[in-house]
């Protein structure tokens, strides 16, 4: 796996599945996608730790969490 990318300027885009009533929330950085590294993070720790995950492993995840409905 690649080495965190310098995140201080991303744009972290917040998951269609959170909720407004402080549900689990999930984020990504998809800028650094093009890079093979997913970063990933709790939006309700913004400064608590972030996952890299290669762009793959984002995207079978993404393709396992869409065939189940939201909860």
């Amino acid at each position: 796996m690649s080495a965190t990318p310098d995140l201080t300027h991303s744009i972290w885009v917040k998951s269609s599945y959170s909720d407004a009533n402080g549900g689990t929330c999930v984020e990504w950085a998809p800028a650094h996608a093009a890079t093979d590294v997913v970063p990933v993070r709790d939006s309700k720790n913004p400064d608590g730790p972030v996952l890299t995950l290669p762009a793959a492993a984002w995207s079978a995840f993404l393709t396992g969490v869409k065939r189940y409905p939201a909860v």
